[in-house]
């Protein structure tokens, strides 16, 4: 492909998960048309310059990662600072999300360098999408702790939170995280458990977290990559709060009947409740 030379700054391009053509055009205007691409793992970002026919062209394409970043970081400043773009990718996904690319992100806003996002795959959005579970409020809450009573205690602190909570998982603790899981937020809560988003074996188990984990005692596939999307409590997704502050909202554009639908639909609640709370806020008025 031709290459353009873009505008300095530091782009944080999003690659793709599984599926290569997943990746966006202005993610190749940038990867082909920038000064410097740093990845967590050449090796991968090798491979996917060559799918799409990203030719190097003696630009350097240097590792960063964990373990070789505060060596790396300055090098990658010092070309910002110089007046280059640089392009950081991670292995897969938007970078930021469980990637070393944060500590690079701060550095380059801590020096008033120009800081760019090219969106695009994510496994968090990915995930949710295909849960069917609650959308409007969620949580990315990243990986579990490995040790079992590390794993409790960090499902323990985000029971509360009223939302639809994100987890990534490897194969190998996906049974066991599942198990911790239903002993903190209850073997009735609502999950939805992704493997290998956008590849060639793909799949999702939706249920309660009881039927979930029954489904891999049964012998479901535990190889691969997990997203666990975990759906907020069932009598406590929503407030009244949210519900009257969503209510009051639609009911200026609409009629009680349009804005209990929509409110209700929003929220995936039962209608009569919705229902109730605009007769009385209509009473109210």
């Amino acid at each position: 492909m031709i290459a353009e030379k873009i505008p300095p700054g530091l782009y944080f391009v999003a690659t793709p998960i599984g599926a290569a053509r997943d990746i966006t055009l202005r993610a190749l205007d940038v990867l082909a048309g920038c000064d410097m691409i740093a990845a967590e793992d050449t090796r991968n970002t090798r491979k996917l310059l060559d799918i799409h026919g990203v030719k190097l062209g003696g630009r350097p394409l240097i590792a960063y990662h964990d373990h070789n970043a505060p060596k790396q970081r300055p090098r990658i400043l010092e070309a910002l600072a110089a007046g280059q773009s640089v392009a950081y990718v991670s292995d897969a996904g938007t970078p930021l999300v469980a990637d070393p690319g944060f500590s690079l992100s701060r550095a380059a806003i801590a020096g008033e360098l120009p800081v760019f996002a090219v969106p695009g795959a994510s496994a968090v959005l990915a995930a949710l999408t295909v849960a069917g579970l609650p959308t409007d409020r969620f949580l990315f809450a990243g990986f579990p702790p490995n040790k079992t009573a590390a794993r409790k205690k960090f499902f323990d602190e985000v029971k509360g939170v009223h939302a639809t909570l994100i987890f990534y998982e490897s194969g190998k603790r996906i049974q066991t995280s599942l198990i911790d899981m239903a002993d903190s937020f209850g073997e009735e809560r609502a999950v939805a458990v992704c493997r290998e988003l956008t590849k060639r074996y793909e799949e999702t188990l939706r249920g309660t977290l009881a039927e979930v984990i029954e489904r891999f005692e049964e012998g479901a596939v535990t190889k691969g990559e997990f997203v666990v999307v975990l759906g907020p409590p069932a009598d406590e997704a929503t407030t009244d709060d949210e519900i009257e502050g969503a209510l009051k909202q639609e009911l200026q554009d609409h009629s009680t009947k349009e804005a209990v639908r929509l409110v209700t639909e929003r929220f995936d609640l039962p209608r009569k409740r919705v229902y109730d709370m605009a007769l009385a806020l209509k009473g109210k008025a």
